[in-house]
């Protein structure tokens, strides 16, 4: 990463937010040069966000346009909201050069959008991470609309693989499952806990102490997963279950076929996936 951009050549990250933090400073722990890095975010402004505190102060900028002239960049990371996509695709043209790269980890934001809005020939990756991205825990899934050099797809894993795992996706069109499934899942394993929490206290446990229980076990079972990774999941999930014990009556409920945990993350992962496309509109 250190050869790769230049104070005149960099990487731009516009949008400071939680994800667009975590993947800098995974940036800057893979090697890259703080004076390489630009962020673009009104906010970054007012306060140097935390961990980025080696980039210059005035690589911190409230937007394109306020870029040195006729610096180019050589890579774009897109972490702002779909929302408010349009309105910053069309600053970036005077940036850019036939060479760049511009990445974007927008839900529903698809490539055509991205390459419409900017109204440049560049090369364009749809990307979608997950929060655990900021303690370099993460996956992420990415495509691209064309067939990337063995350059540009070293240049995007080290970009991505700074703050986890990654994962190819062929074809565009699954990349709104990869938003339902990894980049909302977080949240629906922190319900888990929640839920798992609520139960323990209405079977009356102390809400602390129930909570703590919860949380653990999820940390712990994480821990198995990541230490087993050769033992299949179900296998894992039979080695905790004695026929006929606690484990199983829970499961038994868990598992139903009408209205278990299966049929209900269906239904999750199916709403999450529908509303991403509805953000691409």
């Amino acid at each position: 990463m250190q050869n790769t951009y230049t104070p005149e050549a960099p990487l731009v990250l516009v949008g400071c937010g939680h994800m667009g933090r975590a993947m800098a400073q995974g940036w800057l722990q893979a090697g890259l040069d703080p004076a390489s890095l630009y962020v673009i975010d009104p906010q970054a402004l007012v306060d140097a966000p935390q961990g980025l505190a080696c980039v210059p102060r005035a690589n911190f900028i409230a937007d394109t346009s306020l870029l040195s002239e006729g610096l180019t960049a050589r890579a774009v990371v897109l972490a702002v909201k779909p929302q408010i996509m349009d309105s910053v695709l069309h600053t970036l043209k005077p940036i850019l050069d036939h060479q760049s790269m511009i990445i974007s980890i927008a839900a529903g934001v698809t490539l055509d959008q991205l390459a419409r809005g900017v109204g440049f020939e560049a090369t364009y990756v749809r990307a979608m991470p997950n929060t655990p991205a900021a303690v370099g825990a993460g996956i992420t899934g990415f495509t691209a609309g064309v067939k990337l050099s063995t350059k540009q797809t070293e240049m995007v894993h080290t970009l991505l693989s700074a703050t986890g795992q990654v994962v190819w996706i062929e074809n565009e069109d699954q990349m709104n499952i990869v938003t339902a499934v990894s980049g909302s899942g977080p949240a629906y394993v922190f319900h888990m806990v929640e839920a798992m929490a609520a139960a323990g206290e209405a079977e009356g446990l102390e809400a602390d102490t129930a909570m703590q229980l919860a949380r653990q076990t999820l940390i712990g079972a994480a821990r198995l997963l990541e230490h087993d990774s050769s033992v299949s999941i179900a296998e894992m999930r039979a080695r905790v279950t004695s026929p006929g014990g606690t484990t199983a009556a829970a499961l038994d409920v868990l598992m139903h076929k009408d209205g278990g945990l299966e049929d209900l993350m269906r239904r999750a992962v199916h709403a999450a996936r529908k509303r991403g496309e509805d953000l691409a509109g």
